[in-house]
């Protein structure tokens, strides 16, 4: 049993897996499965959206707390529903502080919305693939037409109303073979915070008893990695081109969430549940108030209970969760053990934890290739960076002299 987690998030997808559009890659989408009554009784009720808001204020310790809505697609409830969260916020915030955090594919954004966003403050992620040939490669509308116009119509909503906002991209076995384009076309939009998420998918030959084909890492059945997920090499040569650029023209101007939570690593600090030793503090509750311990786990053996019910600090500390979050720790490769940047990523994701180990078993990260080629060569560059920047540098210095001693 690990320490009592302190602090926690608790993302809300409070429209479950309903959305407007139709992305090839969706780990989500199926997970409608698990609740067929759903179809027709989708949205988060007020007696939910309620417990949630309430309870989540009560259990953290912070004074500061995050609410995260996601999807789905979120914009599918309506500006009502948001406008009943922000009144619930303040009914029950008390001397604390509230952040929201709206993850949208944007195609459904218009001047109302951004209004909105921007009125209560709401810092909105837009999920992105690059330019329209990388976004159309596998975001298309569930007629399967372009999703690209109506994305960046909502874009230009937000940036008409100066809506904070950032973009999460989905690396994928398309859009992997043009890091730079993606890149350039994402600072031409107006962002300057980028998230590159690498996809990796295993597809079942069958459906389980749940009639859901994306599978869990410790799954021994029939299947394959899906095509469209990116391969090893491919995400390591992706994300040095990403840094080589960014670290001698933008650093200090555009923030690439990636290097900076190994930045955060390298100084021994705890990062995204990804890279860190154990995970179970990022937990999501589906629409009908259900909790899990990971969105990438929204299987039934993975549920801790419901919001309606229970208390949320006895979920994120129950047996269940911590036996979760420690088992990244205890299921560790072989072969990470002695791997000289394990305490950079710690074994990844366990999601993506299926490729055969040296002893064997099937616990090593499908990208552990691609991680070790970028950590080896961006490792000695950060460290020239993390100096730099203890000595009061400026950014305009720092990408000088990272220049002038590694990419003359």
């Amino acid at each position: 049993m690990g320490q009592k987690i302190q602090n926690f998030q608790l993302m809300a997808k409070p429209s479950g897996s309903v959305c407007n559009i139709d992305c090839t890659y969706c780990f989500y989408l199926e997970k409608e499965r698990l609740y067929p009554q759903r179809k027709s009784r989708w949205k988060m009720d007020s007696v939910t959206l309620e417990n949630y808001i309430r309870k989540n204020i009560a259990s953290q310790n912070h004074h500061v707390v995050d609410f995260h809505w996601q999807g789905g697609e979120p914009t599918m409830l309506g500006i009502d529903f948001f406008r009943e969260a922000i009144r619930l916020q303040e009914q029950y915030r008390g001397t604390k502080v509230i952040n929201n955090y709206f993850q949208t594919n944007g195609t459904r954004i218009d001047d109302d919305w951004a209004l909105f966003l921007k009125q209560h403050n709401f810092l909105v992620g837009i999920s992105i693939d690059g330019d329209r040939i990388s976004n159309d490669s596998y975001r298309l509308s569930r007629a399967g037409e372009s999703t690209f116009d109506a994305l960046m119509r909502g874009l230009e909503a937000l940036k008409r109303h100066k809506v904070e906002f950032n973009t999460l991209t989905v690396v994928n076995q398309e859009n992997v073979k043009r890091p730079l384009d993606v890149y350039h076309f994402l600072k031409r939009i107006g962002s300057r915070y980028m998230q590159f998420i690498p996809l990796v998918e295993r597809k079942a030959a069958e459906p389980d008893a749940n009639g859901l084909t994306l599978i869990q890492p410790d799954f021994s059945g029939q299947c394959s990695v899906t095509e469209w997920s990116v391969a090893a090499k491919a995400w390591g040569r992706f994300m040095n081109t990403l840094f080589d650029h960014w670290v001698i023209h933008d650093m200090g101007e555009v923030f690439i969430m990636n290097f900076e939570q190994t930045l955060t690593r390298m100084c021994g600090q705890r990062s995204a549940c990804v890279i860190n030793e154990t995970c179970g503090a990022n937990l999501i509750v589906e629409a009908n108030g259900d909790v899990y311990s990971c969105d990438h786990f929204v299987y039934p053996e993975n549920k801790l209970g419901n919001v309606n019910e229970g208390e949320l600090q006895e979920m994120v500390n129950s047996v269940q969760n911590q036996a979760f979050g420690q088992r990244k720790l205890a299921d560790i490769s072989k072969d990470c053990l002695n791997c000289a940047v394990r305490p950079l990523c710690n074994g990844g994701c366990p999601k993506h934890r299926f490729n055969l180990s040296s002893d064997g078993r099937p616990n090593k990260h499908y990208l552990c290739e691609g991680f070790a080629t970028h950590l080896h060569h961006v490792i000695p560059r950060m460290q020239t960076l993390l100096t730099l920047l203890r000595n009061n540098k400026t950014p305009a210095a720092i990408r000088k002299q990272m220049k002038n001693q590694y990419y003359r």
